[in-house]
């Protein structure tokens, strides 16, 4: 089974509201966009945003420059359903962010809640990280979540890997400051807790 074929199976047997990672609205990821990126015409991609809700409640702040990548396109359906005519003011691009081309120096801000973590071999993470350091703009902004130290080891039937700021910011290496971090407990739909850890990094002016 491909990466595509797993997720777009996980999307097409579970409503929104029933995978494990569902919130109503990403108010710690929205509360860090808006202090990294306060500017409405900042270009910002979230990468793995499936059926998320972040980019509804961006267009309702204002932001007018959107991009949403998920490896399931059945996902991404679900988000341009929901949003309707909203839909067209997106750009939409159904991709596996270890191998799809995106553009160079795009992007102002990157937002990432919980694809990382599924990065569990070292050729994975470096093909991300290429991604991220190709489109990102110089200074430009990192939103990031991953499973915390005391997070699952296991997501939606894969292996993960659990992180802490200091192995995090070791990932990205020293082109990447940290900002700040937090830990935050979410609750799946059925109630159990999760350990996640947001982290917000700027890459150096320098590229």
């Amino acid at each position: 089974m491909t990466s595509q074929t797993h997720w777009d199976a996980i999307y097409r047997h579970k409503a929104p509201d029933e995978v494990s990672w569902y919130q109503p609205h990403l108010a710690t990821s929205l509360r860090l966009i808006e202090a990294a990126a306060p500017a409405r015409d900042t270009a910002i991609i979230d990468v793995g945003g499936g059926e998320s809700t972040l980019v509804d409640d961006l267009l309702a702040r204002g932001y007018r420059d959107l991009t949403v990548l998920d490896i399931s396109p059945e996902a991404l359906e679900v988000a341009k359903r929901r949003l309707g005519a909203a839909a067209d003011q997106v750009t939409w691009q159904a991709a596996d962010i270890t191998r799809d081309a995106l553009p160079a120096r795009r992007y102002g801000l990157w937002h990432d809640r919980a694809v990382f973590h599924f990065l569990i071999t070292p050729e994975q993470r470096a093909a991300y990280l290429n991604q991220l350091r190709n489109s990102l703009m110089p200074g430009g902004h990192l939103v990031i979540a991953t499973f915390g130290p005391q997070g699952p080891t296991r997501c939606s039937g894969l292996d993960v890997v659990r992180y802490d700021a200091d192995t995090l910011a070791a990932q990205l290496g020293t082109d990447f400051e940290l900002m700040g971090h937090q830990r935050e407990t979410h609750h799946t739909p059925d109630g159990k807790p999760q350990s996640f850890l947001y982290a917000h990094f700027r890459r150096s002016a320098e590229g």
